[in-house]
């Protein structure tokens, strides 16, 4: 990922520390130019392997390096978002909550560590069951594209259209480009393509590291409401996964539970615009994982100034 943030411009830093021989803790964390604040970001880190009383000084030291790193670039702020549960978040000397979170913090994952076809088909929200018969009754064919570089333009073409029907803030297309491009290299990417009457209306990015499986990116067309595709799709990269003996099946980012299914805002809940997203990727089954939110370590007094903007920019989309 570091290399895909370079080719979009944002450059990557990487640390390690060890003590002596032994590995014991890793950080990347990428400088970004952004028009409301320059800052180091550090996308589900840092990680180390320190037992929790030695924690906090091995954090500290990272956090230390960090702090060199963001003023030799002249960033005004460093933006953590570390991949800890939510119920167990250490605390970081100077950190204060982030108006805006990173990455996904609400996560939707399949355990399939001992599971089957059967099993996982079984234990899906009955409509899925019915949507992925149904498109199979209607000849919806996924296939997993040999040549991606090529075929991603048919991604695009979608997710355009998805965008412009969603009214969301997509992903550059050149960062999606770079991802594609540098995980098929290792083999560790899948671009599906489904295919209803011979035309692709949907697709979807799929990364396999690691035994798991992450669902990255998605698209489709409405030219047949009727046709199931996309439940095909997350179907077809489930059943894959298992053959490759992955262990987890990761769905990604969906709304808090605090939001419901349809995006309403019933008393005490907030409205979503993920809510939608969140009863698709749920139906086929799973936990979900709560990640602590966003955290930020003011350098210079210009991230009050971005604070205040991205406080701002929250209220407006509402989340």
């Amino acid at each position: 990922m570091g290399e895909v943030y370079r080719d979009v411009g944002e450059e990557p830093v990487r640390l390690e520390m060890r003590e002596g021989n032994e590995f014991k803790g890793i950080c990347q964390a990428i400088v970004v130019n952004a028009k409301r604040g320059k800052h180091l970001a550090v996308p589900y880190g840092p990680v180390t392997k320190a037992e929790s009383g030695k924690w906090k000084v091995e954090s500290d030291a990272l956090i230390g390096t960090l702090k060199k790193i963001a003023v030799e670039n002249n960033c005004s702020f460093i933006r953590l978002s570390p991949f800890w549960p939510s119920d167990n978040s250490p605390k970081i000397e100077g950190a204060v909550p982030s108006p805006l979170h990173l990455l996904a913090e609400h996560i939707w994952y399949l355990d399939l560590k001992g599971a089957s076809e059967e099993s996982i088909f079984k234990n899906m929200r009955a409509t899925h069951r019915n949507l992925i018969r149904r498109s199979e009754r209607e000849g919806v064919e996924v296939i997993a594209s040999n040549d991606p570089l090529n075929d991603i333009n048919e991604f695009f073409r979608l997710y355009d259209e998805t965008r412009k029907r969603h009214h969301f803030v997509p992903y550059p297309s050149e960062l999606i480009l770079s991802q594609v491009k540098r995980f098929s290299e290792r083999n560790e990417c899948t671009l599906y393509l489904a295919k209803y009457q011979g035309e692709v209306i949907a697709s979807s990015v799929h990364m396999h590291f690691g035994g798991e499986t992450s669902y990255h990116h998605g698209a489709s067309s409405d030219k047949y409401p009727k046709i199931p595709a996309s439940y095909a799709l997350q179907w077809k990269a489930i059943k894959d996964a298992l053959k490759r003996s992955d262990r987890m099946f990761n769905f990604w980012g969906i709304s808090p539970p605090s939001a419901n299914a349809t995006g309403s805002k019933p008393e005490g809940a907030i409205k979503h615009p993920f809510a939608g997203v969140r009863t698709f990727k749920t139906g086929f089954g799973g936990e979900l994982l709560e990640l602590t939110h966003c955290r930020d370590i003011p350098i210079s007094k210009k991230y009050y100034v971005t604070r205040a903007i991205e406080t701002v920019r929250k209220w407006r989309r509402g989340f």
